[in-house]
C-alpha cells in the first residue's frame, strides 16, 4: 500500500474497531499499543520488524499483534490486528501480520498457557550480550532478577523454520526470559505489564554489562548465594509493586504520546 492507502485504512479502522470489540478487548488493545509506544520511548525498536503479541481476552487461539509495515510509533489500539497461531488475520482486514516473525511468538503461546504476552527485540545491547559466550552476567541489581531464571537458545538462522519452535520452547523452559544467541531478547508474561517489565530490566542489564566490561578492568561478581537471594526477592516483589509502575508509564504516555489510545 502507498501512503494514501495506509492513511485511508487506518482512519477507517479508527472509526470502526472500537465499536466492534468488547470493552475487555479494547482495554487489552490499549495496553498492548502502549507497550509498542514505550518501545519507541526507550529505543527498543527495529524499524517495522519484531512483535509484541497478546492473547485476545477469553481466547487461547487468537492474538493481537502489530500490522506489518507500521512503525511502533504508529501502532494504536484500533490498528492492532487479530491473528491465529499461524500469524494469519482472523478478521477481514486490509492489514496483515508478518507470519515469519510470528513463528517465535506462536511457539511460546502454544506451549505456555500461563503466558498471555510475548515480547521480542533486536536491540543493540541485547544482541551484543547474546553474542557473548558467557551470556548475561550478574553484574548489576537489574541482572539479578534473571539469575538462574533465563534460558538460552542457539542461533539457527532467521526464524522461519517451524521445527525450530520445539527447541525454542525447550530452551525457554519455565522461565519468563530467553536470550536468542546472536539474535536478540525475548520475554513473556501473564500481562503486558509483566512482559514489559521483564524486557525493560533485561535490556538495562545488557546495557550495564556492556558498559561495565568496556574498559577491560576487572568486574565484581557477587557470591552465588547473594545472587540467588536477590532473584528470590525480585520474584516476590509484585505483591508490593502491583501495577504502580505500569500506571505511571501509561500516565506518561497520556501526556506525551496519547495517540496509542486511538
Amino acid at each position: 500500500m502507498d501512503d494514501q492507502d495506509w492513511q485511508r485504512v487506518l482512519q477507517a479502522r479508527r472509526e470502526r474497531v472500537r465499536h466492534q470489540v468488547s470493552a475487555e478487548e479494547w482495554v487489552a488493545r490499549e495496553d498492548l499499543a502502549a507497550c509498542y509506544r514505550l518501545c519507541v520511548h526507550y529505543r527498543m525498536t527495529d524499524m517495522i520488524y519484531n512483535h509484541i503479541s497478546l492473547r485476545v481476552p477469553g481466547r487461547h487461539d487468537q492474538f493481537l499483534i502489530n500490522a506489518f509495515g507500521l512503525l511502533y510509533s504508529e501502532v494504536s489500539a484500533s490498528n492492532l490486528i487479530k491473528v491465529d497461531l499461524d500469524g494469519q488475520p482472523v478478521d477481514e482486514t486490509e492489514l496483515e501480520a508478518n507470519p515469519a516473525g510470528f513463528v517465535i511468538h506462536a511457539a511460546v503461546h502454544k506451549a505456555r498457557p500461563d503466558v498471555d504476552c510475548v515480547f521480542h527485540t533486536h536491540t543493540r545491547a541485547g544482541v551484543a550480550v547474546s553474542a557473548q559466550q558467557e551470556g548475561l552476567l550478574p553484574l548489576s541489581q537489574h541482572a539479578m532478577r534473571f539469575y538462574q531464571r533465563i534460558g538460552y537458545h542457539d542461533y539457527e538462522g532467521i526464524a522461519l523454520d517451524l521445527d525450530e519452535q520445539q527447541r525454542l520452547v525447550r530452551d525457554l523452559g519455565p522461565h519468563k526470559a530467553l536470550i536468542l544467541r546472536n539474535h536478540g531478547l525475548l520475554t513473556a508474561g501473564a500481562t503486558v505489564r509483566d512482559a514489559f517489565e521483564e524486557m525493560y530490566y533485561l535490556e538495562l542489564a545488557c546495557q550495564i554489562q556492556l558498559d561495565a566490561t568496556a574498559s577491560g578492568r576487572p568486574v565484581m561478581l557477587p557470591p552465588p548465594a547473594v545472587c540467588a537471594h536477590a532473584a528470590e526477592q525480585f520474584a516476590g516483589s509484585n505483591s508490593y509493586i502491583r501495577n504502580r509502575d505500569w500506571q505511571a508509564l501509561r500516565r506518561m504516555l497520556d501526556q506525551t504520546d496519547p495517540g496509542y489510545r486511538q
